[in-house]
């Protein structure tokens, strides 16, 4: 049995001790803040509750899995996990709406071709099954595995079986998602729901490899769930609580300031507050700038390591509070799209990153009586992508906020028309916000790992090279998302039981 001290109580690190506790270990986790659940935070106020982090969660065998493995407790007996129906509304540049069956192949191809023309639905259906061919592809090796040694091999193969197409009298294959959407969709509605799926994660369909393709597949294949009863913090309750169970140690509020070591490998890990919690593992749920901080220098990465990753994508965040109930058949998600793709595109990513006065603005209505004080009040999430800090606007500016949390409003009413008429207050949640409560300097969200791009979407291995230390999360393999924070915790916990031979779950 050996001492682990794990460095953050966000989701992927409680999910690593939970699996280590039952494994034998003594675990303690150390968290600067005053609660558990990293980006899974929560705002309250009047008898309003708001999930501030993600509000759906795809992929739900991973928590599912983590729930087995740890007790006799099935996730559903923790949790109220519903599947929202439809997965989702979309609200298009030139005004067509199209809402999608969760879960349906056959349903979804139904929809496209009742609102986008008979050819649609067919498009996008073959369209799914390369992206699912991309899925097995790449499934164990992004996900399901530690890193290769060789991740060079990932990061020079394309996985996606793009079609031929002819351009210029030379056949190509699309690279990009934006290729696949503007060669392979040839629509572009079809196009802007393609691309969503990437700017959701802040990713720049321009740029992003074709194989980005697996983010809507997910979601198409395993559908989309909602945790009934409070939102998607229910979730990291469950897993805190399962913690606790397993007899985890929490420590709030204790800043961890540097990781002892002796003679190459780690000792413990010193707290701000002065003394040393002595440890023969270390499991760091923080960002890699953090931990190079916490090390006095690089810890993960070495000449022939992955290419660090580069953060610049945050979330502006609007809660919304409305007089009169959530109406009846309403979808839980809108996606109201930009109404010029290339303005959005070049204000994020650009040169000078900023913000579109028109972006693509994510609008959850959960059907949840836990996020209101009564059935005649509706609870609303606004959501967008926008530059982290240092990367745009100064997000620490009170007016910044407030003018950009109006653009957030102006799209909205494309999906909500009677909104400001029934508006009682409004809580914006910037860039800034995400860093102080993820520990992130600017505010970056992570992107899930992927292949090729030449490795630059691809995330640092779990182990590190100081013995003893692994990382863990958002910011290590395999990258953001919440199944991919519950995979992190997973892969962390077979090497530190296993040792460097672990290769994953057979």
């Amino acid at each position: 049995m050996a001492r682990i001290a794990v460095i953050g109580a966000g989701m992927g690190a409680m999910a690593a001790a939970a699996r280590l506790a039952v494994a034998g270990h003594r675990v303690a986790v150390y968290e600067r803040t005053r609660t558990y659940g990293g980006a899974l935070g929560r705002f309250e106020r009047d008898g309003f509750s708001f999930d501030t982090g993600p509000g759906l969660l795809p992929l739900p065998a991973v928590w599912r899995d983590l729930f087995v493995k740890t007790g006799k407790e099935p996730l559903e007996a923790c949790v109220e996990l519903v599947q929202v129906d439809p997965s989702s509304r979309h609200v298009f540049a030139d005004g067509t709406e199209v809402s999608l069956p969760n879960a349906s192949r056959a349903g979804v191809v139904a929809s496209l071709d009742r609102a986008l023309g008979p050819a649609a639905g067919q498009r996008w259906g073959d369209f799914l099954v390369r992206a699912r061919e991309t899925w097995d592809r790449t499934r164990r090796p992004l996900l399901e595995e530690p890193l290769w040694p060789n991740w060079e091999v990932l990061a020079e193969r394309e996985p996606y079986p793009a079609v031929p197409h002819k351009r210029l009298l030379r056949t190509r294959r699309a690279g990009t998602l934006a290729e696949v959407g503007a060669w392979e969709l040839r629509d572009a509605r079809l196009a802007a729901l393609l691309e969503s799926h990437a700017l959701g994660y802040g990713l720049d369909p321009r740029t992003a490899p074709a194989n980005t393709a697996v983010l809507p597949y997910m979601e198409y294949a395993f559908g989309m769930w909602y945790v009934r009863g409070g939102g998607l913090r229910e979730l990291a309750r469950a897993v805190y609580e399962r913690c606790l169970a397993r007899r985890v140690e929490f420590h709030f509020g204790a800043e961890v300031a540097g990781i002892a070591e002796k003679d190459g490998r780690v000792a413990g890990v010193e707290l701000a507050g002065g003394g040393v919690a002595e440890a023969e593992f270390v499991v760091a749920g923080v960002a890699p700038g953090v931990l190079d901080r916490l090390c006095g220098g690089p810890a993960v990465r070495g000449d022939g390591e992955v290419p660090p990753q580069r953060g610049g994508a945050s979330r502006l965040t609007v809660l919304l509070t409305l007089r009169g109930g959530r109406p009846e058949g309403t979808a839980h998600r809108t996606v109201v799209h930009a109404e010029d793709r290339e303005t959005e595109l070049d204000s994020l990513f650009g040169a000078t990153p900023g913000m579109a006065a028109r972006p693509t603005v994510t609008v959850l209505r959960p059907d949840d009586p836990g996020l209101v004080p009564d059935a005649d009040h509706e609870a609303v999430t606004l959501t967008a992508v926008v530059p982290a800090l240092g990367a745009g606007p100064d997000w620490t500016a009170a007016d910044a906020s407030a003018r950009h949390a109006e653009y957030l409003v102006g799209v909205a009413e494309r999906a909500i028309p009677d909104l400001r008429d029934r508006l009682l207050w409004h809580e914006v949640r910037t860039p800034a916000d995400v860093a102080a409560g993820t520990g992130v300097a600017d505010g970056a969200v992570p992107v899930p790992a992927l292949a090729g791009a030449g490795g630059r979407l691809l995330h640092a291995a779990n182990g590190t090279r100081t013995g003893g230390l692994f990382t863990v999360g958002g910011w290590s393999h395999p990258g953001g998302g919440l199944p991919h924070a519950g995979m992190s915790g997973a892969l962390v916990a077979g090497l530190v039981v296993e040792g460097p031979e672990f290769r994953g779950s057979q």
